[in-house]
């Protein structure tokens, strides 16, 4: 197993893979697109969070769609294009900050989204067969506890353990700490849960 952790992208290009990723990541489009649909500023509404969610208690479900669809994209498009230009490693870092940039984004004062989409983007660029562990993960518990955030929380922490399986250790440490930050940005949702006030899917959201 030696060299298994080896990084072989250089410092420049590791750098320019992490402003792409950033950059990329934190193209605030569901705050974009609400805004072009004259419903106002989507921090305003609900719980404030630019996600796709939050854009479908705007009631329009286009919209939140759409807003689901370009937060993976983008994510997938930050890797692929490092990937391109300086290899697979870059492509993963590049995955990484798309991420952050996404929950940090610097055109909103660093106040993005939880991440679950942009997480599933980072999936589809590094290992699109995941993307498939998720998305059984996230059908089956919500199935059986009808808890949207339960679901995702549930299927990011499998993935980490998915790719190390597969025998991709460096892919598995990044989606872990992933998975950590995605946790934190979860903590209301996870505080709900434990009270049992969290809202089951189907159900009326509740007051924030």
């Amino acid at each position: 197993m030696e060299g298994v952790f080896a990084f072989n992208t250089t410092a420049l290009q590791a750098l320019w893979a992490l402003g792409l990723g950033y950059l990329l990541g934190s193209i605030p489009f569901g705050y974009l697109i609400t805004r072009t649909a004259g419903l106002g500023d989507i921090r305003g509404m609900g719980s404030g969070n630019i996600g796709a969610t939050n854009v479908l208690r705007t009631g329009k479900r286009h919209l939140a769609a759409l807003t689901l669809l370009l937060d993976a994209l983008k994510a997938t498009l930050a890797v692929v294009l490092a990937s391109h230009l300086f290899g697979a490693q870059a492509g993963l870092l590049a995955g990484f900050t798309a991420f952050i940039g996404h929950l940090f984004p610097v055109w909103l004062g660093f106040k993005g989204g939880k991440g679950v989409a942009t997480y599933i983007g980072v999936l589809l660029g590094i290992a699109p067969a995941t993307v498939l562990v998720f998305a059984l993960v996230w059908l089956t518990v919500a199935k059986l506890s009808r808890y949207s955030s339960l679901s995702a929380l549930v299927a990011t922490l499998v993935i980490p353990v998915a790719l190390w399986i597969m025998g991709q250790p460096q892919m598995s440490l990044v989606l872990a700490v992933m998975t950590v930050i995605s946790w934190w940005r979860h903590k209301a949702n996870i505080e709900r849960l434990i009270s049992r006030t969290e809202s089951r899917i189907g159900e009326k959201k509740q007051a924030e």
